[in-house]
């Protein structure tokens, strides 16, 4: 906690300096572009509103204050209502989706101005086999790779144009299948050179640090040590390491610790995705591993951790299934699914809990809490929305012989939801200063081809969640600290540049929003729904949304790591 204050302390001084040395003159008619006149300002320093004008020039906050007399070509009434820093989404996986429709709709509808990318897996770096797979793997989404590396990716979307900011982690994931393929087995020496050398050159070419997805093949054949050596490079370029942990459930803690152990080893900050204890026999263990985290931090670790708003999770199905049957990928997963011998085997270890890999079937507790939501095969689409449960039944099949049957009729990992986490630990997590938020979604819209598949509600609703049920209805945090913690807290840990607060100097990364009517609508049941009490959103300046509407603009930008070689 001390290290987490400090450390925005030094921030917010070192802006607040940049921003007094580069103040303009008090602007004249002829100087803004836009005056939102009247709003409530919280800055996402966590400081209390004030009652203040915000001028916007070109790219830039200009000014602050009393602006009556000032002039602007734009003039927003934000009387009664907030006026925040763009949010920012420390978990997305607009990846694909942002191809597909760079508007961002179902987020910028929220406030989010920045998507971070690279939770595992990441757009680069590409090759050959890794190009091949991203091709096989395709849903309902066709798009080509036009690029070979991390960064030009972030630069095709830019080009293409993006209504939000993008940047990403590389996923160690994608480097080990890059380098070493989808096997079970430990790189050598120069195998391990090859990966170092991958990083190093996505960390000066701007990206964020390390992202990991523990759980799943072929991440969870890689080691420890694979993993330090990978950070030891990221480290170099003030980089830091994200992790879908090895466990959120029965190993929870030792996973953890893991965590740690890299951190403490590199000396790299590091975060937790999506913190949670999964499986309701884990939940006890959500206090031991807050106060884990935070005697991390008073060591002198910087230790963090995001979160989503909701009890259930979102992945595979084929997270149901032991780590080894992906042993090869996807194509290998496939056959043996088709092999009776190997399917009894596969049955046998599903049924039971086990502590060498996370078994979602088991921590759901039960197939009709496992919803079926994103199918690849239009002949399996009209199953979208049903839960494991009711298919089983609908096929006179077992739940366990229904998931292989499935997978291997879709050939691909099938999007479920997961019900495993209880409210009263969303509710502690929320309470922690040092957790940001993530939405581990795309963001899309309720038309086209997004309507094929139904996402988490999160992707609808994640951030609109916090600012309605969690601080306005049940008042588990104040306002002004849950804006901190949508923007100047991940700005700060990410070293984004002038990103994160409502101050002179920063980027025009601005919502305007009621605070008494924001609100989240998807469900599981009908998650195309977007939010509502978001008014107005710019994006480096640019009006992206207004009175609700979005305004078609696209000036989103692709932002780079502070260890970018300029």
């Amino acid at each position: 906690m001390k290290w987490n204050l400090f450390c925005l302390g030094v921030f917010l001084t070192s802006v607040f300096a940049v921003s007094a040395q580069n103040r303009s003159p008090s602007p004249t008619a002829t100087d803004l572009d836009i005056i939102i006149k009247g709003g409530t300002v919280y800055d996402g320093s966590g400081a209390q509103p004030k009652h203040v004008d915000v001028a916007i020039q070109g790219d830039r906050i200009a000014s602050i204050g009393d602006l009556k007399t000032a002039k602007a070509k734009t003039i927003i009434d934000a009387n009664g209502l907030a006026v925040a820093p763009g949010f920012i989404n420390m978990l997305s996986w607009s990846t694909v989706s942002l191809i597909q429709d760079g508007r961002s709709q179902s987020e910028i509808r929220q406030g989010v101005t920045t998507e971070i990318m690279g939770e595992g897996e990441s757009m680069g770096p590409v090759n050959d086999r890794v190009r091949e797979h991203m091709l096989r793997e395709q849903g309902d989404i066709k798009y080509d790779i036009k690029w070979n590396t991390l960064a030009e990716y972030l630069r095709y979307l830019e080009n293409r144009g993006i209504s939000c900011n993008v940047a990403s982690f590389i996923g160690a994931t994608t480097i080990r299948e890059n380098v070493i393929g989808f096997e079970d087995k430990q790189p050598t020496p120069e195998q391990l050179d090859q990966m170092r050398e991958l990083v190093r050159k996505e960390m000066e070419a701007g990206a964020l640090g390390i992202g990991t997805s523990l759980i799943y093949p072929p991440a969870f054949y890689a080691k420890t040590e694979e993993l330090i050596e990978l950070c030891k490079v990221a480290a170099k370029y003030h980089g830091k390491y994200i992790s879908h942990m090895r466990s959120e459930g029965n190993r929870l803690l030792e996973a953890l610790d893991e965590l740690i152990r890299i951190s403490r080893e590199t000396g790299i900050p590091a975060e937790v995705y999506h913190i949670k204890a999964a499986g309701k026999q884990n939940w006890p263990k959500l206090d031991n591993l807050l106060s884990r985290i935070e005697a991390a931090q008073k060591e002198g670790l910087k230790i963090t951790a995001d979160m989503y708003t909701y009890t259930a999770a979102g992945t595979g199905l084929d997270a149901c299934l032991p780590p080894w049957t992906e042993d090869g990928g996807y194509p290998a997963l496939f056959k043996r699914l088709r092999d009776p011998a190997t399917r009894e085997k596969i049955a046998a270890e599903v049924s039971k809990d086990s502590d060498e890999w996370e078994n979602l079937y088991v921590g759901a507790g039960s197939p009709d809490r496992i919803l079926l939501v994103g199918f690849k095969s239009e002949k399996l689409k009209p199953l979208t929305g049903k839960s494991l449960a009711e298919v089983a039944k609908m096929r006179g099949k077992d739940p366990i012989t229904t998931i292989m049957d499935l997978i291997a009729e879709d050939e691909s990992r099938i999007d479920s939801i997961y019900f495993l986490m209880s409210e009263e630990n969303v509710k502690k997590e929320l309470a922690k200063s040092w957790i940001s938020f993530g939405s581990d979604e795309a963001s899309q819209a309720p038309e086209g081809v997004f309507l094929k598949s139904n996402p988490h509600p999160r992707a609808y609703g994640n951030f609109a969640r916090v600012l309605g049920k969690y601080v306005r209805d049940e008042k588990v945090i104040p306002l002004n600290e849950a804006i901190r913690r949508l923007s100047g807290l991940p700005a700060t840990n990410l070293g984004l540049d002038h990103r994160g607060f409502i101050k002179e100097g920063m980027f025009a990364d601005v919502v305007v929003f009621n605070p008494a009517t924001i609100s989240d609508r998807a469900t599981f049941e009908k998650p195309h729904q977007y939010a509502l009490g978001i008014k107005h959103v710019f994006v480096n300046g640019v009006q992206v949304l207004n009175e609700g509407e979005h305004t078609g603009a696209k000036p989103g930008r692709a932002l780079w790591g502070p260890g970018k070689i300029r």
